[in-house]
Order: C-alpha cells, then structure tokens, then sequence
C-alpha cells in the first residue's frame, strides 16, 4: 500500500512458498487510501472510528463508523472526504481463498463482490464491530506466529465472511420492507443482466422502460447511485472480469464471447474502465481453482 496513512502497528503477511502475497492485516489511521488505488487483492476495510466517502469505480458511498467497506481485485478504489479514520484493512488473494469455489459454504460472491448494483458497505452495531474485531484479533495473532497456520487462517477468513453476509442478508431484507422499490429500476436491472452483450446504449434500455432518457437517468441515479451508462460498462466489464478470472480462454476467446469486433477492441474497452489491460488483470489476480474444474 502506498505512505498516504499512518500505521500503527507491522502488518502480518502471508506468503506462499514461491514468494506470492496470499494475505494482509493492517492498522490505519488518518487519510487512508486518500488517492486512487488498485489492489491484486480482494479488500475489507473495518471501519471502527471516524466517517467519509467511499469511491469505487462510478459509485461514491458515504460510510459512518462501524462499517465494513469491500472492494474486488483491481477495482479503483479510495477513502476521501475522511474525518478521524481510524480502520483494519484485510486483504487476500483468490489464490489463498476462492470465494467462488467456497460459493456454498459463504455466499459472498455477488453479495459482497461483484455486485453493480448493490453497495458495497454493511454498517455494523457495536456489538457486531466488536465480534469482527475479535476474530480480526485472532488471524493477527495466529500471523505473528513463527509457523503460522493457513488452515487455521483461512478458517477465520471463512467466518468473517459469513458473517459479513449473514448480516448483508438481512440489510437487504430489512431495506426491502422499509424502502419502496422502484419497479422500473428493478426491470431495468433484468434487462441489463438479459441484453447486457447486445444492447449497450442507454437509450436502448429507457425504449424498453417506455421511459424518457432524463426520467431513466435521473431514476437510475438515485435508485443506484450510478448512471445507465456506468451501469452497462460495470456489467459488462463484471462478466469481462469472470472470464479472464475463473477460464483458460484467451483474451480472443473472450472477447468475441462477449461480442466485441476484435480482442484490440475490448481491450481498450477494458482497459478505459479498469486502468489495466485484460492480460494484466488475469496475470494480477491469477486464475481461479474453478476454471480446472469439471464443468457440471
């Protein structure tokens, strides 16, 4: 990570035998993250003091202590407008742990990560901030071990993640009964997951939603925090992302499966969102367990 925060404590790290970095715990405090970062690694901020904006690609989320922040391999990410921060970064690779292999065991994938459409914050009661403290605690000290134990590690790692969607499931269920939906925006989300590799313009989707173009911009924006136009390069670059990240196919392969002219294109495409090219997102984060898999 970049000297843009204070540390106040040394950061245990987990590597593997051949030098690669599986796992991280740091102590904050101050401007954390103040510029624009990307990291190999999937990244869960503990807020326990302060307040501030969390910037994630289009999507900008103000966030109150205790919260619990997540961010996806690579994705642009940084704190601004921060006011006495103080916060535990975990970070961990897919390497060490797949979320998509252990989908049944925690069902975080496109709950916590990978989710346009959601927001990538849980705030957290006291109590709860305290119970992931602890377990936080716990990986720490089995880290400082001489030998550490990844099992063990890895067990703690699986609970802070089941935990953290036990309790974004019931945010969901809550928010569902205290806040109305907007049926159009829910359509809208249909129909992008539906069209998403053929239809790529706004306007396309607001002719759908029998909308006018300002309507379903000014709709979008407040029921998502992110425009039309964000949303459909977000998804679009999401299934780009799962591609490169969880197959063997190549960049040509996957470029025509998601029906750009040439693989030139899409990685310019690609690289317009994310700051790196396909090739460089599939050599930073590896490829999942789950493309050597038998496809059921």
């Amino acid at each position: 990570m970049r000297n843009t925060y204070s540390m106040l404590k040394p950061i245990p790290v987990i590597y593997s035998s051949s030098g690669e970095y599986l796992l991280g715990l740091q102590h904050l405090e101050g401007e954390a993250l103040c510029n624009p970062t990307q990291y190999s690694e999937y990244t869960i901020l503990l807020i326990t003091q302060g307040k501030g904006i969390f910037q994630a690609d289009f999507g900008a989320f103000p966030f109150t202590a205790p919260a619990l922040l997540f961010a996806t391999p690579l994705q642009v990410l940084h704190l601004r407008d921060c006011i006495n921060l103080r916060c535990v970064v975990l970070q961990f690779h897919g390497d060490f742990y797949c979320i998509e292999y252990h989908r049944k065991e925690v069902a975080c994938n496109g709950l916590l990560f990978n989710n346009i459409y959601l927001d990538p914050i849980i705030s957290l009661s006291d109590t709860q901030s305290a119970s992931f403290s602890r377990i936080l605690k716990e990986m720490e000290e089995e880290a400082r071990l001489d030998c550490p134990s990844e099992i063990v590690i890895r067990s703690y790692l699986q609970l802070f993640l089941a935990k953290s969607s036990s309790i974004k499931m019931r945010e969901l269920d809550g928010t569902s009964v205290l806040i109305k939906k907007d049926e159009q925006m829910e359509k809208f989300r249909q129909l992008l997951d539906q069209h998403y590799l053929n239809l790529r313009k706004p306007a396309d989707y607001a002719s759908l939603l029998a909308m006018t173009p300002d309507n379903f911009t000014r709709r979008s924006q407040h029921y998502f925090k992110k425009t039309p136009s964000q949303l459909i390069q977000e998804r679009l670059v999401l299934e780009a992302k799962k591609q490169l990240h969880l197959t063997r196919q190549s960049i040509k392969e996957i470029a025509f499966n998601l029906k750009f002219q040439d693989e030139f294109y899409f990685s310019r495409f690609f690289k317009k969102i994310t700051k790196v090219s396909p090739q460089a997102f599939r050599d930073r984060t590896g490829i999942s367990i789950v493309a050597d898999l038998p496809k059921s």
